[in-house]
């Protein structure tokens, strides 16, 4: 029973009789092979070839109420999606593991409130079947509040503050790194350690500052603090501040590899020598880090790992398993700026 021109397109009964099986046990094995003999197993993949059958994607859309995409949904400007290289390497992770699933990416930015709004009503509306939360601010909690209303399945890179209890969640040991890279800094002879936060409107960026704060202990200063949002140019700025307040300062630990490159480029400018006058470690281990002169000393978090788990995770909850939190290990990378 070949399909040829002009004939009716072969359906799931016709690829049942030909095999000898049940519709349901054709189905079962379309959808993953679940529960089906080895013998019917290869009953159905010689009648699938023998009859030419193509499963139509919008058909099965409909008949299992599923969008078959998931949306990447980045809380940023469009400027910071092409300036951070950790969100191409999250993304690409993330679409690799949904292809093996069949499963689509679709990239949705939510940086000003008007794409909030939009992002909002579209994922919604049912036009995805679940969430990758990346980059989550406290401050734009409307949509991740909406999408948990909801009962949209969603997974954050990183804690999403305020619904930590209420949505899955993936992140690096941001407080064991920043005390790991603290401490590397005080082992190295440094006294006068600063630090430029991130947005401190994160888990991040929060959870770095008060690890960095702990770590210090009583030689902590708050003249030594300043605070950035995660881009080039706020390390830069955060850098001339501290040391006009403080121009003793020896080492800066930044929040991110972006500002800490940043913070290089100010010391640059302002005839410091790095490390020799003020060493300069970052977080991330992103591409630009081994590629900044001088090549910058890290914490590395694993984020083709964040990527594949955050899937994973999503996969579950949009199966109907209860939300569930990762912690990844991170590592220390030690090169020339510290």
């Amino acid at each position: 029973m070949t399909a040829a021109k002009g004939r009716r397109r072969p359906t799931i009964d016709d690829v049942a009789q030909a095999a000898g099986v049940s519709r349901g046990t054709v189905s079962r094995v379309l959808n993953g092979g679940h529960w089906v003999s080895p013998d019917a197993l290869a009953a159905v993949q010689a009648a699938i070839k023998k009859t030419g059958y193509r499963p139509n994607p919008h058909a099965r859309s409909l008949a299992t109420s599923r969008a078959n995409s998931v949306a990447f949904l980045l809380t940023e400007t469009h400027d910071r999606l092409f300036e951070d290289p950790n969100f191409a390497v999250l993304m690409r992770g993330a679409a690799a593991a949904l292809a093996e699933h069949d499963i689509s990416l679709v990239l949705i930015m939510a940086g000003t409130e008007d794409e909030r709004r939009r992002a909002t009503e579209f994922i919604t509306a049912g036009h995805v079947d679940g969430v990758l939360l990346v980059s989550a601010h406290a401050g734009r909690g409307g949509v991740v509040g909406d999408i948990v209303d909801a009962g949209v399945p969603a997974i954050a890179c990183g804690a999403p503050l305020g619904f930590e209890r209420r949505m899955g969640w993936v992140a690096a040991d941001d407080g064991d790194g920043a005390r790991e890279m603290v401490a590397y800094l005080k082992g190295r002879g440094h006294r006068r350690i600063a630090t430029i936060t991130g947005a401190m409107d994160t888990a991040g960026g929060r959870d770095r500052f008060d690890a960095y704060r702990q770590e210090l202990g009583d030689a902590f200063d708050e003249a030594l603090v300043a605070e950035g949002d995660y881009s080039r140019a706020s390390g830069a700025r955060a850098m001339r501040e501290l040391l006009a307040a403080a121009p003793d300062i020896d080492a800066v630990f930044a929040a991110n590899d972006l500002m800490a490159a940043g913070a290089i480029d100010a010391l640059h400018a302002l005839g410091k020598r790095v490390p020799e006058d003020v060493a300069v470690a970052g977080f991330d281990d992103a591409p630009l880090a081994a590629t900044v002169s001088p090549a910058l000393t890290t914490m590395r978090q694993p984020f083709e790992r964040i990527s594949v788990e955050m899937v994973r995770l999503l996969l579950q909850v949009i199966d109907g398993q209860r939300p569930a939190a990762m912690t990844l290990q991170t590592e220390l990378v030690v090169r020339e700026s510290a």
